[in-house]
């Protein structure tokens, strides 16, 4: 007869990958991603923290579903180190996120009483 505790954990393991293995290494990528991000660029305001968290968020789980899909790891969902590196992607992917969005509104906030001529002649010659 199998011992229970062995047995046990082997099929809460199998459920796991069923059900939420992937879910779960997704949502801990992009939420490592958001801790990090917040400790290195403290966000100055409550508005601010929930801008940094959801751009965070959003750029892990799009940026990761992306470079999955761009490099074919999809067979990385089948097997427990495969699902550690998926989330080693994805949090990877949600790093850069948070200082585009903080770029973005610190160059919107910088012009906001100009023309849109004038924005839009910024624009060029920053590219």
């Amino acid at each position: 007869m199998p011992e229970p505790t062995s047995s046990g954990v082997a099929g809460a393991a199998v459920a796991y990958k069923a059900l939420g293995g992937t879910a779960a290494a997704v949502a801990s990528g992009a939420t490592l991603a958001a801790v990090v991000v917040m400790l290195m660029t403290p966000p100055r305001n409550k508005r601010e923290w929930a801008v940094g968290l959801i751009s965070t968020v959003v750029s892990s789980i799009g940026g990761g579903a992306v470079t999955v899909e761009h490099f074919g790891l999809h067979h990385w969902a089948f097997s427990t180190m495969g699902l550690c590196a998926l989330g080693g992607v994805i949090f990877a992917c949600g790093l850069p996120g948070w200082a585009m969005v903080r770029w973005t509104f610190a160059f919107i906030d910088k012009r906001r009483d100009d023309s849109i001529d004038q924005v839009a002649k910024d624009v060029k010659e920053l590219l």
